[in-house]
């Protein structure tokens, strides 16, 4: 009887093993070896939380973003310890969680190697080198960690589709475009080499202003200077809705004479892009989802 019971645990011992293996994945960062499978995840970053969401992975702790998306917000339950804010990781309260791995957005990692001493540790973030390559790149490091290759490889071909079928209508017809983002009463423009170049590099958009200066915080324009540039499409991201916790003047601001002289307002072809998945969840799954739909928008598809 004994010998059963024993043979029965060593079978439940080896069972468990073999669900899991050691790998090593590389990020951003550099290259971190780690079991797969984790059970208890530690999450630094609202793009990292949504494709985790997305995925159906459920982590044990959180950064407590102030701004979060809608269907991120059962996150702030007592469910989900706090792993601290995004730029400032709470390292006890991690600690305390015996995560198995940690997931890092691009905000934390000044702390990654601090992290790294608690648990394998990973980051999460878009490269420069254009949106949509390297998201695959993190979602394919999930499907990696978490053995979930299938789930991941369907979704990246339904939204690869989807951009490739945007990008080619857009090229084909030489669609062009204008971003701007409004924030504390400046109006900012960004480019093919933006944080926004998604808009360009992945969607086929061409600049209605041919190389506008790269930086972080956009080149400072006027509406005098929408009038003028008269682009087909108007793309606009209010970040004032953060600042102003959503008590935004923006769109009463945009409704003047200059911006309605435009053919982006007379075509309806002016469109509000998604904050959240533009600004705040970089990467995620379901981010990703809306900003095909704010793209799709601008053909009224």
């Amino acid at each position: 009887m004994k010998l059963s019971v024993v043979a029965t645990l060593f079978g439940l011992l080896f069972s468990a093993n073999a669900l899991s293996e050691t790998i090593t994945v590389s990020h951003q960062l550099g290259k971190t070896t780690l079991e797969t499978k984790p059970e208890r995840v530690v999450v630094i970053g609202t793009g990292t939380l949504d494709a985790l969401d997305y995925f159906g992975i459920k982590p044990v702790a959180v950064s407590k973003a102030t701004t979060m998306p809608d269907y991120l917000l059962k996150y702030k339950t007592k469910e989900f310890a706090s792993s601290g804010s995004l730029n400032e990781p709470d390292f006890e309260t991690i600690y305390m969680q015996k995560p198995d791995v940690i997931i890092i957005g691009s905000r934390a990692v000044e702390s990654y190697k601090e992290l790294s001493k608690i648990a394998p540790t990973v980051m999460f973030a878009p490269e420069s080198n254009g949106y949509w390559q390297s998201t695959q790149k993190q979602w394919r490091m999930l499907a990696d960690i978490f053995e979930i290759q299938p789930k991941v490889e369907t979704k990246i071909a339904s939204v690869d589709s989807q951009i490739t079928e945007i990008a080619n209508y857009n090229k084909t017809n030489h669609v062009k475009a204008l971003t701007v983002m409004s924030a504390g009463g400046n109006i900012t423009t960004f480019g093919a080499q933006s944080r926004f170049s998604a808009i360009y590099r992945d969607f086929g958009f061409q600049e209605a202003v041919p190389n506008i200066k790269e930086s972080r915080h956009g080149d400072l324009i006027s509406y005098e200077f929408i009038s003028n540039v008269n682009p087909a499409n108007l793309f606009i991201i209010d970040k004032d809705k953060l600042i102003n916790k959503d008590k935004s003047r923006t769109r009463e601001e945009f409704a003047n004479p200059l911006v309605k002289s435009t053919d982006a307002y007379k075509d309806d072809k002016l469109n509000y892009l998604d904050i959240n998945a533009w600004y705040i969840a970089l990467s995620g799954v379901t981010a990703t989802d809306k900003m095909i739909q704010d793209m799709q928008q601008s053909r009224k598809l």
